[in-house]
């Protein structure tokens, strides 16, 4: 999974997932922009927002059907470099 942001004139590249193993596409999408927003919405940074929209639209992938059901703290987690390991 990949993302980028463009804000005020500024490229923000998100986290790098190298070697998730996707289990299911579906919803990654919609992950994605809902964890852009909550990012955005919670701190104002362009580049923890594009980091959040990431890790959780690959939560979202790595877990069957389409709802990811991940925590903010799984969310902050994987963008902390913890990894991808759903803790439920």
């Amino acid at each position: 999974m990949v993302g980028i942001c463009w804000a005020d004139g500024e490229i923000y590249h998100g986290i790098e997932l190298p070697g998730l193993e996707i289990m299911d596409r579906v919803d990654g999408g919609e992950s994605f922009a809902s964890g852009f927003i909550c990012g955005l919405m919670s701190t104002g940074d362009p580049q923890t927002a594009v980091n959040y929209g990431v890790a959780h639209g690959a939560l979202a992938m790595i877990t069957p059907r389409d709802t990811s059901m991940a925590s903010l703290k799984e969310v902050e987690n994987l963008v902390g470099g913890k990894g991808a390991r759903v803790q439920r």
